[in-house]
């Protein structure tokens, strides 16, 4: 991106006559470059992942323990954003943390590449760690490149920002997934973790333009609380070590149960933390009541992304061996289908800023409560298209390749609707004390949704068939009545949001 750094003025030695990238701060450049790589890294493996799960000659695992695995994972993911913030704030600071979060999430593609399957479950906990860790931190430091929240460059700096993310999003499939499924499973894990290396070569080299904010650790923890949180994480892995150690001992360990831990606590930890906010007898009334109205948005972004992260596990485990994967004869690798998503949103984001505005301008844009049920009947609808193809397959036939196509085109749009939204109404609602914290929270959404996924999928609870015509349809209706519950509550919602709107 070095061709992209332009001189703001020909006069050197004046203000604004430093390198910038496209008008931003060259720090931009580098966060843009570390986040599009590690996006690369991550959206590749996740293309691979289901597949390579079920695949003869990969794990050959069966589908439904096969989206227990890839929903724990994505929850873990989202999960872990909590800590990770946790270690910036008490332990290291951001711009130290992200390269460790770099060279951890490095090693975990690393043991994904080798062929033992101890050590691709390694891997796949140390990607989930180190993403956890990235994605608190690496948003916090570009906001630091600007001077407060009402540098006119902000905005704008968050949307290059977010095109980075898109970028590696929509690349990842297409060469990651290409050398997986065609050429050989590991080498396609090698190159992501290949890809994270560049991205953390380049974090090195280029943190010199990060703000001196980034090195600063927001409440460092004293040696006695440093003494006492060692003890607390020693106890609970003596007691992880114990509880499986017995398990595996007594012959009862599976894999299955083994995911069951994980799944309740992406349930559990959700529900306590947002209770533990909302009893904080700091928060006066006002804030303790948007705190009970955001609740009714987390419960319809959970069941929101329940259905959505499905386009990487269920959809694709269907596409897999139920679809037609050829366009005009021209046949494609089935994880070439999560490059649909990202190539989609960088086309509409604009339009919806575009189209939102000029409501606006005409007083007739959707309230927050209308555009979150708007995300989820879509959300709802793209499942309904779903039995289409799925009945086409209980036919005895493959579905037709734009099928998916529409299904992700349709979830799309819903997150367009939902998920932009959420983060402003997150940030609008949250109290005070918590403004940091409640990004994480909007995260939890997401960890809550996929445990769902996970309890229900996984053979030694739920064992749900999730790509069945019944399931799918029941999956569907409940998002549009969860969509149609949060707009005849409207008026009560906006009531408890008091002057957000």
């Amino acid at each position: 991106m070095a061709s992209s750094l332009t001189k703001a003025s020909v006069r050197p030695g004046t203000p604004g006559s430093e390198k910038t990238f496209f008008g931003h701060p060259r720090g931009l450049a580098t966060l843009f470059m570390t986040e599009m790589w590690e996006r690369f890294s991550y959206y590749g493996m996740r293309a691979l992942l289901p597949l390579y799960l079920v695949a003869p000659g990969g794990l050959h695992m069966n589908a439904g323990t096969a989206t227990a695995i890839y929903s724990v994972y994505v929850s873990l993911v989202y999960l872990l954003t909590l800590p990770g913030g946790w270690v910036a704030d008490r332990f290291l600071g951001p711009r130290k943390t992200v390269a460790v979060s770099g060279a951890i999430i490095m090693l975990g593609h690393l043991c994904l590449a080798l062929p033992v399957a101890a050590s691709f479950f390694v891997g796949l906990g140390l990607v989930a760690i180190g993403s956890g860790l990235l994605k608190a931190n690496i948003s916090t430091m570009v906001g630091h490149l600007y001077n407060g929240p009402d540098d006119a460059r902000r905005d704008g700096g968050f949307t290059l920002f977010y095109i980075g993310i898109n970028l590696g999003a929509f690349a990842a499939p297409l060469l990651i997934g290409t050398v997986g499924e065609n050429v050989n499973w590991h080498f396609g894990f090698a190159l992501a973790a290949v890809g994270m290396a560049l991205g953390l070569a380049q974090y090195l080299l280029g943190s010199r333009h990060l703000s001196a904010q980034s090195d600063v650790v927001p409440t460092p923890m004293s040696p006695a609380e440093k003494s006492a949180t060692l003890r607390k994480g020693l106890v609970w892995l003596v007691i992880a070590a114990v509880f499986y150690g017995l398990v595996g001992f007594t012959g009862h360990f599976t894999l299955n149960w083994a995911l069951i831990p994980l799944t309740v606590i992406g349930l559990i930890v959700p529900i306590l933390v947002i209770a533990r906010i909302r009893r904080d007898k700091d928060l006066d009334a006002a804030e303790k009541s948007k705190v009970s109205a955001y609740v009714w948005f987390f419960v319809a972004a959970a069941v929101f992304w329940m259905i959505y992260d499905q386009g990487g596990s269920t959809l694709s485990l269907f596409a897999d061996g139920k679809a037609e994967n050829s366009v005009l004869g021209w046949g494609f690798p089935v994880s070439w289908y999560q490059s649909v998503n990202p190539v989609m949103i960088m086309a509409l984001a604009p339009v919806f800023a575009w189209l939102w505005l000029w409501l606006n301008r005409r007083g007739k844009e959707p309230s927050t409560i209308v555009k979150f049920s708007s995300g989820l009947v879509l959300v709802g609808a793209s499942f309904f298209l779903f039995l289409a193809p799925l009945s086409i397959a209980d036919g005895g036939h493959k579905a037709a390749a734009m099928w998916l196509v529409g299904i992700y085109f349709v979830q799309t749009v819903g997150e367009l609707t939902l998920s932009p939204v959420g983060l402003s109404v997150t940030t609008k609602m949250a109290p005070k004390k918590y403004a940091s914290q409640m990004m994480g929270v909007w995260f939890l959404a997401v960890t809550a949704g996929d445990s769902v996924t996970a309890l229900l999928s996984n053979p030694a609870v739920g064992g749900v068939n999730l790509d069945r015509t019944g399931f799918v349809a029941l999956e569907a209706a409940l998002a549009v009545v969860a969509g149609l519950a949060v707009w005849m509550y409207r008026n009560k919602v906006n009531r408890l949001m008091g002057d957000v709107r």
